[in-house]
Order: C-alpha cells, then structure tokens, then sequence
C-alpha cells in the first residue's frame, strides 16, 4: 500500500510544536491523511492525548516518538513507531535523554548573551510546555518576537547550527540505545530525514550498516526537509540496505514547517512501506 497517505512525522506542543496533539489530530483528519503518527522529541507523554484525539476522529494511529542519538560527534534523530507507550524501559530511557536539555538551554542563553541578545533563556520558557524539553526551536521563536531575525530559518543560519553563536552540542542517546528501546517496547525503528545531516559517505554508511546490526528497520524517505532529489537517493539506500520506507512531513506549525500534514508525494512503488511492518499495531 504505497499510497497510503501516511504522516508517521510531527511534534506538538508536548515538545517543540505549536499545535496541541489534539489540534494536530484535527489537522492531520482534514487534510486527508489515512494513517497519523506524533512523534514528539524525546517524550511520549502525549501519546494518549493524541491516541484518544485520533481514535474520537476515525483516524488510523501509530504510536510515535523521535529521539535524539549521538553518532560520529554529530545529533541524529531516531523516529520510533507502533511501540508500547507504557514500555518501562523506553520511557526511563527518554527521561535520561531528557536529562541536561536545561543546562544545555543556559549555556545556549549565555552566548547568545555574550553576542548581545540578553534574555534569552527567559524568552524561550514562554514557548515551553515542559522546560525538561527546550530546545532550540523556541529560542528561536523568541529571538523572532524579539526582531532580532525576520524568521526562524534566518536564526538557525546566524545563531544555532554548528559554529555560531548560540549552539550547543549534547550529548544524547547512543545509537544502539535508542533501537533497543524502540524494539524492545515492541515498536520500529526509523531514521529520521537522513539527508539533514552533515555525514560524508563513509560516516553514512556506517549509520545504516550500525543501525541495521542493533535492529533498525526503516528509514524516512519522504519527509518535509528532502528535496525529490534526496527522496530519490534514500530510496535507492532503503533497497540497498533492505529497509522499509517511511513518510513524514516533520510537520512543527502552520508558517514554521517545510510542508504541511499530509502533504507529501506517494512513495516509491519498488519500496516497502514502514507501516506494512506495523499492521497489528494500529490503533
């Protein structure tokens, strides 16, 4: 079922979104889509609430999550699906992935002090549902109010990639880590819009080869941030590892995300689809 119109990528205000799980459940229903996944940073504390919201609207649902990993000094992002969101496991090991988001957040705060942009801390809090998940999106939405940028794409640019100031690495999960949680909770393990990293081609390969050997399964193919291009490639390295394919707008807000819920191209018809993994476990 390659055109299923599946969106298994967004973030509610439960971590770094604009729109409560429910108001997504709504969005996702309207736009067409067949088959709804939050995948909140780090946290699934809002899978009920998008569970009970989805279920209220007919609307297929997967369990979701994305989390941050640490691999080759660089953040990737592991997106689980169709999990146990009451997995004991998974969720200590999202509470200690969690774990110096705030301190990170300070010291973030104090360079963008050091470069004249006080307050920074103080103004992203205002955007933060839970502060053990703040993270760079609402620095920038403050620094956007504040005028010091026209837009968030202009912050990322000058103050919170890699070698600006404002940036601070972390140090997440390990690679290994994040898939055994996932699978073991009974889910499967995804990774995130894969061209949005900065991997030359031996340091990606070793990210598909490490993520197969520890039990990944898939990998998203269409997401907001790829280019059909970059669609086209990752299709090519989903055969070539045999992994199924996913889809995902990475939707994060109306006027902040590439793409908007159920926006995306049908898939590859020579691709598995991720959810074809998943049958028995849609709610």
């Amino acid at each position: 079922m390659p055109t299923l119109n599946a969106d298994l990528h967004c973030h509610s205000t439960v971590s770094d979104g604009t729109l409560t799980p429910e108001a997504l459940a709504a969005r996702a229903k309207a736009n067409g889509v067949e088959l709804w996944a939050l995948t909140d940073h780090d946290e699934i504390s809002g899978q009920q609430r998008a569970l009970d919201a989805a279920r209220a609207l007919a609307l297929p649902y997967l369990t979701g999550t994305e989390i941050s990993v640490s691999f080759c000094e660089l953040t990737v992002h592991i997106v689980g699906l169709g999990f146990d969101h009451h997995n004991a496991a998974l969720l200590q090991g999202l509470q200690r992935t969690r774990c110096g988001r705030s301190e990170r957040a300070q010291e973030m705060a104090e360079q963008l002090r050091r470069v004249g942009i006080p307050g920074a801390f103080e103004g992203a809090l205002k955007y933060v549902s839970n502060p053990e998940l703040i993270s760079r999106a609402h620095f920038a939405r403050h620094l956007v109010e504040a005028g010091v940028c026209k837009d968030m794409q202009e912050v990322f640019r000058k103050y919170l990639t890699d070698g600006k100031p404002g940036f601070v690495p972390h140090r997440w999960a390990s690679l290994r880590d994040a898939v055994r949680w996932i699978v073991e909770a009974g889910g499967v393990a995804v990774i995130a819009h894969p061209a949005r990293y900065n991997h030359g081609p031996t340091q990606e390969y070793a990210l598909f080869s490490e993520f197969k050997a520890h039990g990944g399964q898939a990998v998203e193919v269409l997401t907001g941030c790829h280019s059909s291009a970059e669609a086209a490639q990752y299709a090519e390295m989903a055969l070539e590892f045999g992994l199924a394919a996913s889809r995902g707008s990475d939707f994060h807000g109306p006027g902040e995300s590439h793409c908007d819920l159920g926006a995306l191209p049908p898939l590859d018809a020579r691709l598995r689809p991720v959810w074809e993994l998943l049958v028995e476990r849609v709610h």
